[in-house]
């Protein structure tokens, strides 16, 4: 059963009159607005400040490309008259590279370059080469418009110089940075050299990486490791000449040291002794003197008793030692009379 129609009013959409005509203005002026631009793109081009450009002629007694170049801006063209070939003037970058991955994501792209070595062996290289368009019109003269100037002229003529110069190259030499850099120094200026007539100033030529066949780099790897071993036990010798000598130096060392320790002590020891002898000789002289001295002190108090008037010493002497003794006074003459010095009778007395 067939569904029955459907109908959709549309509502009518009225315009006030008093906005007709503003509307209209409107209207014509946005469809000039796009007339115009349609116009400035056709009858204009656009020169970026990192741009340079070079004028063509296409019809007239002027054909022809016009030797003069133009810098970044809005320049007229009329077109089907004349054209304008743009050319970048910023350093631009080529790498030869089979891993698109691994390099820039701005750089052109081409594959490694397979070089044959001085022995006959297989090196791939990957290599950088930054250069820049110093003269867009010799370029466009020479190569033509676009990018022909990388893919017809800087890419082809690059392949076979690098090939030269790194194929003078030993396959083990590609491990030696000095001479890999010289031979890429060597190859930016032969490239410079040809492509300089064509408005192209090469900057750099660097090896970024290379990659020997895998038997040969194997190979070439255990040598290294060898030549390594020859150099680690060369070096272990040495160090343990070093080694010895320096033990040497050492032992002799020591020995100097405790001869001149047991020299000291010894130097000690006879300072000590000296030192014992000179006291005691001096306490013996010391001694001496003194004895001597209280000898003539008693030749001297022996000399003074025997003179005249000793006995006045003497009694002094003796008035000293009876200082605590107690006197009697006794009679020394008459019939009871003693005289302490008539020691007979006294003992008789007794």
């Amino acid at each position: 059963m067939a569904e029955p129609r459907r109908t959709v009013s549309i509502p009518k959409v009225s315009i006030p009159s008093g906005l007709v005509g503003p509307l209209k203005w409107v209207m014509l002026a946005a469809g000039a607005s796009v007339l115009l631009l349609i116009a400035s793109s056709a009858l204009t081009i656009y020169v970026r400040p990192n741009e340079f450009a070079v004028r063509q002629v296409l019809v007239g007694p002027d054909q022809g490309n016009e030797d003069a170049v133009y810098g970044p801006g809005l320049h007229f063209v009329v077109p089907g008259y004349e054209r304008y070939h743009v050319f970048p003037r910023d350093l631009q970058v080529l790498e030869f590279n089979d891993e698109t991955m691994q390099g820039s994501s701005e750089a052109a792209h081409a594959p490694s370059i397979n070089i044959q070595t001085s022995e006959g062996y297989r090196v791939v290289v990957d290599v950088t080469i930054a250069y820049r368009i110093v003269n867009p019109y010799e370029v466009l003269t020479r190569v033509g418009p676009g990018r022909l100037y990388e893919t017809s002229l800087v890419r082809p003529r690059a392949d076979p110089v690098l090939r030269q110069k790194l194929g003078e190259l030993g396959a083990e030499q590609f491990y030696e940075g000095a001479l890999r850099r010289q031979k890429a120094l060597e190859a930016r200026d032969l490239l410079a050299a040809e492509l300089a007539a064509s408005g192209i100033q090469i900057w750099s030529v660097m090896v970024r990486h290379y990659r020997y066949d895998e038997r040969y780099q194997e190979a070439i790897e255990q040598r290294k490791i060898q030549d390594q071993m020859v150099f680690k036990n060369r070096a272990e010798a040495a160090a343990a000449v070093e080694e010895a000598e320096k033990n040497r130096v050492l032992a002799e060392g020591r020995a100097i040291v405790d001869v001149e320790t047991e020299r000291g002590m010894a130097e000690v020891v006879k300072i000590r002794a000296d030192y014992e002898l000179y006291s005691r000789k001096r306490g013996a002289e010391g001694d001496l003197l003194v004895e001597l001295a209280r000898a003539e002190s008693k030749r001297l108090e022996n000399d003074a008793l025997s003179t005249a008037g000793a006995s006045n010493v003497v009694g002094l002497k003796m008035a000293d030692a009876l200082g605590n003794t107690q006197v009697i006074i006794v009679p020394t003459d008459g019939p009871s009379g003693v005289n302490p010095l008539d020691l007979d009778r006294l003992i008789q007395g007794w």
